[in-house]
């Protein structure tokens, strides 16, 4: 029996990023869950290439825009389960086992808790309410980590090609399909330290509220930036 876990990883310059999110990976990998590593490549002008050639992975690239590049990934990928992660996002120690673990008894879709690399009181503060949000509206965080079937993913028409909210739009297609994790990832909190975190946080709600009134991805993505 192959291996049945493809990790897609989108990347935009996040070649310094990458080794240790990838020793993370390792584990499913020794454990013989993981069947290959697909890098997504958006237009970086780092050494990402030379890297994805030397840890083995698929590399595809195309237009910047994490909806595009994650459904661009998921088209190469050949494994039954997909695991969609962000350059920057640390798994925890024995997700492998917790995802078969999962994967043998519900068919839903599977995101690991949220947490913060630095930031103290604050980003214990943000990480709860990401994982409150994820557990009262089923809408996680695309830096929780994605682990969906093929057969799910492709039910629900996967990733819409858009700059932002793609990890909401794909959340809203499955429609409280989602099994929250209690093991954490640890992911980056630069620009939380860098923006403030009342302000990223205030900022990323006000994002989401007009999306869901219906701004369209791109006007958000333009603001955004």
């Amino acid at each position: 029996m192959r291996a049945p876990i493809s990790i897609i990883i989108p990347t935009l310059n996040a070649a310094p990023q990458l080794p240790d999110t990838l020793a993370r990976v390792m584990e499913g990998l020794n454990a013989g869950l993981v069947r290959e590593l697909v890098i997504s490549d958006g237009g970086s002008n780092d050494d990402i290439k030379t890297l994805a050639a030397e840890v083995g992975a698929t590399f595809v690239t195309g237009p910047a825009g994490r909806g595009g590049q994650l459904s661009r990934g998921a088209t190469v990928a050949q494994g039954d389960l997909l695991l969609f992660l962000h350059a920057d996002t640390w798994l925890p120690e024995g997700w492998s086992d917790a995802a078969l673990a999962h994967l043998q008894i519900e068919q839903n879709a599977y995101v690991f808790s949220l947490a913060f690399r630095g930031g103290g009181i604050m980003a214990r503060l943000t990480a709860g309410w990401a994982n409150l949000r994820t557990r009262l509206f089923g809408l996680p965080y695309g830096n929780q980590a994605l682990l969906i079937s093929r057969a799910l993913f492709d039910d629900i028409g996967g990733y819409p090609d858009q700059p932002l909210m793609e990890d909401v739009a794909i959340a809203r297609k499955l429609k409280g399909r989602i099994t929250l994790s209690p093991l954490c990832v640890q992911t980056g909190s630069e620009r939380y330290q860098r923006n403030g975190w009342l302000r990223q946080g205030a900022s990323n709600l006000w994002r989401l509220a007009r999306y869901l009134m219906g701004v369209h991805p791109v006007q958000l993505h333009r603001d955004y930036r």
